[in-house]
């Protein structure tokens, strides 16, 4: 008898995992992006606010503020819409967390105004589990109205981007974002890689 309530829980227990998800875990496939369109995306004022202020976040930011002004959009840093950007970069070999920038190695983006203290050179990791990871590059872009905060449109994309040519990396993830963003889908998120 207890081990069929135990088999009975198992898929209530996965299902409240589910959703206890966060949204920004929530991401297609990697390589692929999803745009979820509840409405158009309004040709009225829009502000782009990053959740974290860093530099990557900051050179994307801008990439997706001029999207957004071919588009016929205004932007500027208060509006009829906001549109909040997480940007989030990291090395899934170092434990999940956002990758560590070592100025000594020539990296271009510095990382948080709040810097953590770096990881050391050789993570403690099974040596079966080494694949020489690439560093993942996650960008969620969810566009709220100001009047009374309803959701309007949302995307989701990731790629693997190395530390070289990440910024790259995010600028053509999110040209193909835009390229038809009217629409709701779930297709190739144009990783250069």
């Amino acid at each position: 008898m207890r081990k069929v309530a135990t088999l009975i829980g198992m898929p209530i227990l996965a299902a409240g995992l589910a959703l206890a998800t966060p949204a920004w875990a929530q991401v297609p496939t990697l390589g692929q992006f999803e745009v979820k369109a509840y409405d158009k995306i309004p040709t009225t004022k829009t502000a782009v606010q990053l959740t974290d202020d860093t530099a990557l976040g900051r050179q994307l930011r801008r990439e997706v503020m001029v999207r957004l002004s071919r588009r016929g959009n205004e932007v500027g840093f208060s509006g009829g819409n906001v549109m909040r950007m997480d940007v989030y970069y990291s090395n899934t070999f170092t434990g999940g967390g956002p990758v560590t920038i070592d100025p000594g190695r020539n990296i271009p983006f510095q990382g948080d105004a709040n810097p953590r203290p770096p990881l050391p050179d050789n993570p403690l990791a099974p040596r079966d589990s080494y694949t020489g990871s690439t560093p993942t590059l996650r960008i969620t872009l969810t566009l709220y109205s100001t009047d009374g905060g309803r959701v309007l449109w949302q995307a989701v994309t990731s790629c693997k981007a190395p530390n070289s040519n990440v910024q790259t990396v995010g600028a053509a993830m999110i040209d193909v974002v835009f390229d038809n963003a009217d629409k709701s889908r779930v297709a190739d998120a144009g990783c250069p890689l």
